[in-house]
């Protein structure tokens, strides 16, 4: 196979829709700051009652060896914390209310 072939069989003109069907995942509840995937409550930034603004990171969860930032997606307070720093925690377990 030559360098200018293409291994698919789009024509190169067509821009390739391999995430076309790819499920957005949006929140049931957008006062809920949940996991996205299995992984294990790594720090903590905030407590409960506190005021947070948009952009601010909240708390990190580790997956797969990576230190993910969760971020708050308006400003709030911190209702409810549900885990401590080293917990285990499943997928879209919910971590944070805001309130």
């Amino acid at each position: 196979m030559s360098k200018t072939e293409h291994t698919d069989k789009t024509p190169k003109s067509q821009p390739i829709q391999r995430y076309a069907m790819q499920k957005v995942l949006t929140a049931v509840n957008a006062n809920h700051i949940t996991a996205f995937m299995p992984g294990t409550v790594g720090q903590i930034f905030v407590k409960k009652g506190e005021s947070v603004k948009k952009g601010q990171t909240i708390i990190i969860l580790e997956c797969m060896k990576m230190d993910n930032e969760l971020t708050a997606p308006f400003d709030a307070k911190v209702k409810t914390i549900h885990f401590k720093t080293g917990e285990n925690v499943v997928k879209d377990a919910v971590l944070i209310e805001l309130g």
